[in-house]
């Protein structure tokens, strides 16, 4: 389990930085650049996510590995946003992150897992 949770983190890096990376770093470079560096970026993540959800079937339930996905992509932006894009934080992150948490909580009470 903690595998599939290493490979779907890994993965999401790979992903926040090809669709929002260039927003950053690619910004004077015309279009057809940024998409081809997103795409570039894009198939490593793929080569992690996919291994990832494979693996985690073998233990969770689709809609959990959903949730676990959008927790991780949560975590990954507000890191990624603060420490790359250099954006403030706000209290919204907080209330999305407690919401993220109830939903953890529905999705993985017993009985709920799909």
């Amino acid at each position: 389990m903690l595998r599939t949770i290493l490979l779907l983190a890994l993965s999401n890096v790979f992903m926040t930085f090809a669709w929002y990376g260039h927003l950053k770093s690619l910004q004077d470079k015309p279009l057809y650049i940024a998409i081809l560096v997103s795409w570039a970026i894009a198939f490593f993540e793929y080569c992690l996510q996919v291994p990832g959800n494979r693996i985690g079937y073998e233990f969770f339930s689709l809609a959990q590995l959903k949730i676990i996905q959008e927790v991780i992509t949560l975590i990954v932006f507000v890191a990624f946003s603060y420490f790359f894009m250099k954006q403030r934080l706000n209290w919204n992150l907080l209330w999305a992150g407690l919401c993220m948490l109830g939903a953890v909580f529905f999705i993985f009470r017993e009985g709920a897992g799909g």
